[in-house]
Formats: structure tokens, sequence, C-alpha cells
């Protein structure tokens, strides 16, 4: 059933604590909040909106990429005597690769960045080409690849610092509907087996409800939580529940929520 209440997380469980952010340009313009938010240690949640409503600038202050002008952001500590470990990885909109780089030289990028040991930093690149599915395409170059395999060496480099919390920025957009739903299905299974936090960026209620086990809809600008669902289903997730009356019930309801958002936006 959908849950369209969730109750506040305990701060020993939390991954992500977000308390009274907002976040306003320096033109005026109120863009964020005010924003509450937990997310618990493991937990996959989409945040769910229009455009301009502050997701993106969310994921960008949970990441210390901005600044919020008013509140706080709390992190759960990563295990410090994992070398090389980093708290964050950000999947972003585009894959921004390095189009002279191959794709292992692309995944190696934060690694050089952090001068990770040679041996260590070589062991890291290879398990994360497995993770995806990309390690027969090492030695590709981004012009050689197709638009889901750019952004799947995207998503290894992110991986590859092994963190904690996963931070994607409407990272599958721009693809075709089939590979769209492909990579969808290899995101859930990756964050099965690996147990990272996640927080997910979409336009899509469809997304948004397959993927995950809770998600926020937030209003129009300035981005507030306009609603809350926990979505339940038999897991592992796959073709059986995306085509499934549960799955459309679900649709339904968040559609039903997000609706107000879009009222009144021009062209919405």
């Amino acid at each position: 059933m959908v849950e369209s209440t969730v109750p506040e997380a305990d701060a020993s469980s939390s991954a992500v604590r977000l308390r009274g952010v907002t976040k306003t340009y320096d033109s005026g313009v109120m863009a964020l909040g005010p924003l509450d938010l937990d997310v618990k240690r493991g937990e996959f949640v989409s945040l769910l909106g229009p455009s301009g409503c502050g997701k993106s600038t969310a994921l960008r202050i949970i990441a210390g990429l901005a600044a919020p002008s008013i509140g706080t952001v709390e992190l759960a500590h990563h295990d410090t005597e994992r070398r090389g470990s980093h708290r964050i990885g950000f999947v972003f909109q585009e894959p921004t690769l390095m189009p002279w780089a191959t794709v292992r030289d692309n995944v190696r990028l934060p690694l050089k960045l952090a001068r990770a040991p040679v041996a260590d930093a070589e062991m890291r690149i290879g398990a994360a080409l497995d993770q995806v599915g990309l390690a027969e395409f090492a030695r590709a170059y981004p012009r050689e690849l197709s638009g889901g395999m750019k952004m799947r060496v995207s998503l290894a480099r992110a991986l590859v610092t092994d963190p904690d919390i996963l931070l994607m920025d409407e990272p599958f957009a721009a693809l075709d509907e089939i590979t769209r739903f492909r990579l969808n299905n290899d995101l859930l299974s990756l964050w099965r087996d690996l147990h990272k936090t996640v927080i997910f960026v979409t336009h899509s209620v469809f997304e948004s409800v397959y993927l995950s086990e809770r998600v926020i809809v937030m209003t129009a600008r300035p981005g507030r939580i306009g609603a809350e669902f926990r979505i339940t289903s038999t897991e592992p997730r796959g073709e059986e529940f995306r085509t499934s009356a549960e799955y459309a019930a679900f649709c339904r309801e968040v559609s039903r929520a997000l609706a107000p958002s879009y009222a009144g936006q021009a062209g919405a």
C-alpha cells in the first residue's frame, strides 16, 4: 500500500539529515526550502518534482557543491579505515567524459585526483567496470560508446571511490525508453548488492516509483516537501512489478500528489 506520511528517522540511522535548508540566490529568487529531509543508511529515495523546484539544488547542497543560505546539512560518518573512500559519489545529468581518454582513464580520474596508490586504483577501476558491465570496453573511447554506455562509465566513475552515498541527478533522462528501463534494472541490482544510500532526482513518476523505497514529491519553487510515499513491493523488482496493477496504483497516487506542483506553470 502507499503511505503518504513517513515517520522521522532516528538520527543514528540517518545517512543524510537536512534541517531548515533554504537556498536564495543573489537575484533574490528563493529556489529551495525550507527543507527538512532524513534519508536512512542504505535507503533508495527519489526526489520528484517539476523543473525549477530545487531538486538538483538540494542534491548539490548535500554534495557540498553549493552552500545553503540557511539551515544545516549532516552526513553520517564513513569508515575512516577505508583507504581512499569518499563519503559521496555524484552522477550528473550528462556523462561529462573526457573525449581524449579511454573508459578506463575516465573512471580513473577521481582516484588520480585523490592520489590513490596505483595498485589499489587498478583494482578499484576493474571492479567498478565489472559492476556496470563495461569490463570489455575499458580501452574504448567515449566516441565509440552509445548514450547508455557513456552513462555507465559515469556511474562507474562515481562508484570507483566506494562512496557511502550515491547522488544521481536525472542520469537517464536523455536515454531512449528501452535503454532507460535496462539501466533502471541494473541500478537496482547494484543498489541491492552494494548497499549504498541513493538519492535520485527525476521528473518521471514511473521511474521514481519503480526504483525507490520512498518517493518525495516536491512543490513548485521554492521547493519543499509536498508529500512522501513509501513504495512497498515484492523484491527484487523487475518487469513483473513494472506491469503490475500494484505499480500502476502507486503511479496514480504519486501523480495525484504531483499535480498541484504543475498547476499554473507556463508550458506545463
